[in-house]
């Protein structure tokens, strides 16, 4: 798969991302075919997570961060409404 067409992309955390230069394994689903990566992300991240493709380092490494960025009960702790 091109490396293009990964960042966009989400995928399911297989093994826990430790963060940093501490990778785990994220699976994409890509035309239902099923993509394994080595992910890193700055902060850990558990198995199970969702998680957005942010960047492509080639050979099956990408960069990834939470998905979705607000949590799913619609809360965004520390921003003010109307602003």
């Amino acid at each position: 798969m091109a490396s293009q067409t990964l960042v966009g992309r989400t995928g399911t955390v297989i093994n826990g991302i430790r963060g940093g230069g501490r990778p785990g394994e994220v699976r994409l689903v890509v035309e239902g075919i099923a993509h394994y990566y080595l992910a890193y992300a700055e902060t850990a991240v558990p198995a199970g997570a969702e998680v957005l493709v942010i960047n492509s380092r080639g050979a099956r490494q990408i960069d990834v961060e939470p998905w979705p960025a607000v949590p799913a009960d619609g809360s965004a702790r520390g921003v003010e409404e109307g602003l």
